[in-house]
């Protein structure tokens, strides 16, 4: 029981990493998507599964061929750490909790932690020693944003939170909000066409969609709405007779519209593209102020809320992983008062959580 386990479950994918009582990383791998919120606890599990079994594989060198079973014979993990996308409810951890230690042969309890995946880009708090507050902002396939102290014990507790709610009843600056923003314009835009106005400037965004989805006319743009809409096949007879795009479910198809995005605004220069970014950088800029005050602020209005002035604030994933798209979000909160002390982004989020794991497991 010398091995430490930290996984990051995400939308897109799952990242088990594992370390010795040193903090020296031993073994890694990825799977793939392993939201709770989206999935059975057995599809979730079956995710984990194969991260982490994946993981201890290049536990050693060469790295084993054969699958390393899971649930193990004894216990293996002196502890885990789990930051799940979708676990935002007492209930969910319950959950997840359950079906993790079964997993891992782990009780629950002290040596199984399962929290939002917000809970490991906190981590960055504890190397400012001169303030107590982080603002943890996921903005990946979905968006979450949570607040944090620094306790006295070194262990962070959660102040409040936003966002999170999933890609039909939020998701603001995440890939589908991205997704659904370009669609949203790009019928604005044709409703501007049918009034007879001036044609705006040609679009290398609107171009990339519209070829995506089969479309070869800008002016057919409304076309792409049943590809929006219609659910995927229920039978394999039905799957042969459509084009592959709507073989994926429908939020992806909005979703896997990001990376065109991002390449059309800074890249191409496209100011169709951009103007959608900043759009959707505005939207995760309103989440984090939610959870912010301003200086000199009556503290009575919002108790729990942190100053960002005297806090850092923290960015975790893919689409916030790019500087140019950070830059708009930070831009935005300053307009609206809110500059932080320090801003971080954390690349690797189970590989701070396992290091930060061992760490504390070296002086229990």
């Amino acid at each position: 029981m010398s091995l430490f386990l930290c996984v990051d479950c995400g939308g897109s994918k799952t990242s088990a990493v594992i370390t010795d009582r040193s903090g020296t990383i031993l073994g890694r791998a990825l799977g793939g998507s392993s939201n709770f919120s989206y999935m059975s606890a057995s599809a979730f599990t079956d995710a984990v599964r194969v991260a982490v079994s994946n993981a201890l594989k290049t536990c050693v060198s060469p790295p084993s061929i054969d699958p390393i079973p899971l649930p193990p014979n004894t216990e293996m993990f002196a502890s885990a750490w789990f930051g799940i996308s979708g676990v935002d409810s007492l209930a969910a951890v319950a959950n997840a909790s359950a079906a993790l230690s079964a997993l891992l042969r782990i009780p629950v309890g002290p040596r199984l932690v399962v929290a939002n995946d917000t809970h490991l880009l906190a981590a960055p708090l504890r190397l400012h020693p001169d303030i107590k507050h982080a603002v943890a902002a996921i903005g990946g396939t979905g968006s979450c944003v949570v607040s944090f102290q620094h306790q006295p014990s070194g262990m962070l507790s959660e102040l409040a939170r936003t966002g999170g709610w999933g890609w039909i009843l939020g998701d603001e600056g995440g890939g589908f909000h991205v997704g659904r923003e370009t669609m949203r314009q790009m019928m604005h835009d044709a409703a501007r066409s049918s009034l007879g106005m001036e044609p705006l400037p040609p679009s290398s965004l609107k171009a990339k969609v519209l070829e995506r989805f089969g479309i070869h006319e800008v002016e057919n743009a409304p076309e792409v709405l049943p590809v929006v809409h219609l659910p995927e096949p229920s039978t394999a007879e039905a799957a042969a007779t459509v084009p592959s795009y709507l073989l994926v479910a429908r939020e992806k198809r909005l979703s896997q519209l990001a990376p065109l995005v991002f390449e059309a605004a800074f890249k191409d220069k496209d100011p169709f593209a951009l103007n959608v970014l900043k759009v959707c950088a505005e939207g995760l800029a309103d989440q984090i102020a939610m959870l912010c005050r301003e200086p000199g602020e009556d503290p009575n209005l919002k108790p729990r809320a942190v100053e960002a002035n005297k806090a850092v604030l923290c960015f975790g994933g893919s689409l916030v992983g790019i500087e140019d798209y950070r830059a708009l979000i930070r831009e935005a909160l300053a307009k609206k008062g809110h500059v932080f002390k320090y801003v971080e982004f954390v690349d690797d989020a189970a590989a701070v959580g396992a290091v930060g794991l061992a760490s504390l497991g070296r002086r229990t």
